[in-house]
Parts: C-alpha cells; structure tokens; sequence
C-alpha cells in the first residue's frame, strides 16, 4: 500500500484503505446499511389514509413543502418516519439556544467535561421525544379533519375514511416511534460509523431529490433548450466550488505563547494563530430566515386575513415586486448570522482562555482589549459570512428567472450548504481515521 508521509492523505491511500482496512471498512458498511433502513422505512405507509387525496388537500402548502425537504419526502410519502430527524434537529436546535441563556446548562456544558455533554444528550433526547409528541399530534388532528376538493361541484373526500380519536392515537404513536427509531439509528452512525449521524440523514433527505432534479433538466434539455440546462448546472457547478472555498474560509488571528519555564526546563515563546471561520453559523441563518419566510404564508393560510395574504404573496421570488422578497429574506439572513455567531463564538470566554494559557494577540493588551479587537473581527466576518448566504439564496433564483428555466426546484441554497458541509465533514473523518491507521502501521513496523 503506498503511504503518504505527509499531514494529508493523499486519495489513493484513503480508498485503499477504506477498501483493506477492516475498522473503516464495517465503519462505512454499517453507515451505508443504516442510511439505507431508514430511508426504505420512509416508504411504510401509516394505514388508514386516502393518500390520493391527502395529496390533493395539502398541494402547496408551504409548510409541508418546507418539513417534506428535511424528512426526504417523508410527509407527502406519509410512512411512519415522516418526521424523520426533524425533532431531533429541533432539540439539538432548543438546547443550544437554552444553553447560552441559562447559567446552568452552560455550567454543565463547560465544567463538567464528558459527563455533563452526556448529561446534555439525554436531556436533548427528551426534548426531542417531547417535540416529536407535540409535532406528531398537530400533523394527526389536521391529517384527520382534512377534505381534498376533487372537482367543482362535487362532494369533498375525506383524507381519512374512519376519522376519530382511534385513528389520531394510532398515527401519534407511529409517527413518534419512527422519529425516536430514527434518532436511535443516528446515534448508531455517529457512534459505530462513519459521520455524524443527524447530518448524514438530512444529507440522504437532500440527496435522495436529486433524481428529479436531474429529470428536470433532462425534459428541458428535451424540448430543444439545451443552453438553458448547460447555464443552470455551470452555476450550480460554480457555486458548489465557492461554498468550499467559503466554508473552508479562516481569518487566522496570530498569537504567541509567552516563555515559561517548567522546573529546570525553559520553553522558548511559541507562535500560533487563532482560527475564526468566515461562515460560523453555517446553514443554520439560512433555516431560520427559511421559517421566517414562510411563517406568514401559513399564518395567511390558517386565519384567511387579505392583509397577510398579499404581504406573503409578497415574500415569493416569483411575486410582481421581487426587491421585497430579496430586502426580507437578506435582512433576516443577517439577523440570524449576528444571532447565530453569538452562541457560537464567546469573545469574553476566548480573551480569558487565552490568559489563562499565557497567550496573546501581537500588540493587543489580554483582557477587555482583547476581547473588543476579537469582537471587531467577528462582527466583520459575520458580516461578510451573511452576505456570502444572501448570495447562495438568490444566485439560483436569479439564474432561473433569467433563462426561464426550473431545474433546481428547490434544490438550492440550503440544500448545496448541506451537502458541501457534511461530505467535508465526513471526508474530514474518513482522513483522520486514515491517519490514525498509518502510524498505527508505523508503529507495528
């Protein structure tokens, strides 16, 4: 086997590997097996529904559209893992947020070191069972009192033939027991695979909308517009190329150990730098603005208010007034990456890291000063990171509306920020195990 010397595998080594190596190869097994259960348990229908005309009932509506993304076509598939992941993500999402609001969960996450984050997952796990109750409910109730309108004229169809409270106990329990199957088995990746096993199952949910992507672009480049279809995936290429740039992006802030002497041994000054990446919040900004955006569409659709109709029809980039839909959608993007990079990156909880392990940033005095000029940085690349998401959101809306053309069909800004990070991430740990793998071999040499 040949065998880099150097920090990075190189690409030969790494699918030797994953081909020869035993431990990676029943790591990437297990992933690919698990991913495959879950994604085939999407597909065992909840019994006791007119699927024909639940499809009818719920075309269009923003809500499902924005929850089906996330679980793979779970909901329009209406099998027992329609809420997927979706709590899970959720709850993680909720802890987070509680996290940096409540002193004491901060306390566990910080001082308590192995035994507080596992402390933090069991807690994320019962949110995430009580989130899966609530969801699953809201979807029973409004599944069973739902009528689908065939025809002008003609008598309403009910979405479930023996509606009741039989039936909403029946799809509550389902519906919960394949979102906690679903955690489980993320867990199970994460721990035994290859990934971490939440974003591996959104990025199957993601993937799993390529094919009709592809025969999207397949019909248009049918009827004789091919250009349109060469245009749309070179900005799709394009932008792939620019997320890993970006996602990769890190402003090195450079800092110097002072010398320190440890018994009769003295340690000369070390340089290092300090990495604070350009897109901290990654696709999280763009989820929240996602919410935000269709937030009134469902409050339009639920209270039936003109005002709030013709505002919502005013957040669609298809709308007579697009600038509204940019203006809103920008704002909120960058609203939420300040927010976001808030609870990620703590510039008081860096500055008195880096005194207590006698670092410094050249020419910027340790405590409050250090703290400010991390803080500038910050607020700059934030900046910068949220600017970079409006891009991502509207590039492929743009380009469609230019040529005419509807190959993504969904499938674009936070659909390509997924995919981009998880398979770097993924990629990442695929590497590292590789490494661990060669100077084992080292070793035994």
């Amino acid at each position: 086997m040949v065998v880099s010397r150097g920090k990075t595998p190189s690409a030969q080594e790494t699918f030797m590997q994953m081909a020869q190596a035993a431990g990676l190869r029943g790591r990437i097994l297990i992933t690919i097996g698990l991913l495959i259960l879950v994604r085939l348990g999407i597909y065992l229908p909840i019994p006791g529904i007119n699927r024909e005309a639940f499809k009818i009932a719920f075309a269009g509506n923003p809500v499902f559209g924005f929850l089906d993304f996330f679980s793979g076509g779970g909901f329009s598939a209406l099998g027992i893992f329609a809420l997927g992941i979706i709590p899970f993500i959720n709850a993680s999402i909720i802890l987070q947020l509680l996290t940096a609001a409540l002193p004491s969960l901060e306390r566990l996450q910080k001082d308590e070191g192995e035994a507080g984050r596992r402390k933090i997952s069991q807690i994320t796990r019962y949110v995430a069972l009580g989130w899966a109750v609530i969801q699953s409910t809201g979807f029973a109730i409004l599944v069973n009192g739902a009528k689908a309108q065939v025809g002008e004229g003609a008598p309403p169809i009910p979405v479930v033939p023996n509606a009741g409270p039989l039936f909403i106990s029946q799809m509550i329990v389902a519906l919960v027991a394949g979102s906690m199957f679903v955690m489980w088995v993320g867990e199970l990746i994460t721990e035994r695979g290859v990934g971490n096993g939440a974003s591996l199952l959104i990025f199957l949910s993601i993937v799993s909308g390529l094919p009709s992507t592809l025969g999207n672009a397949l019909q248009i480049a049918e009827q004789g517009e091919v250009s349109k279809v060469i245009i749309l995936i070179s900005v799709f290429i394009l932008m792939i190329v620019g997320i890993v740039f970006v996602q990769e992006g890190t402003r090195r802030i450079p800092i110097v150990y002072a010398r320190r002497q440890v018994g009769r041994r003295l340690y000369q000054e070390q340089k290092s730098y300090l990495p604070l990446r350009l897109n901290s919040g990654g696709v999280m900004p763009i989820i929240f603005a996602s919410a935000m955006l269709i937030l009134p569409q469902t409050l339009a659709g639920l209270t039936n208010n003109q005002a709030l109709i013709e505002f919502a029809g005013y957040l669609s980039p298809s709308s007579s007034l697009p600038w509204v839909y940019v203006i809103f959608y920008l704002s909120m993007i960058v609203f939420f990456s300040y927010f976001y990079a808030s609870l990620v990156v703590n510039p008081v909880d860096m500055s008195q890291n880096l005194k207590k392990m006698g670092a410094s940033i050249p020419g910027i005095r340790p405590g409050r000063a250090t703290t400010e000029y991390v803080e500038r940085v910050l607020n700059r690349l934030t900046l910068l990171g949220a600017f970079f998401l409006g891009a991502v959101v509207l590039i492929p809306v743009a380009a469609e509306r230019a040529v005419g053309g509807g190959i993504f069909s969904g499938f674009g800004a936070t659909s390509l920020l997924i995919l981009v990070g998880v398979a770097i991430d993924t990629a990442k740990q695929i590497q590292t195990y590789v490494i661990s793998q060669r100077y084992e071999g080292m070793v035994k040499q």
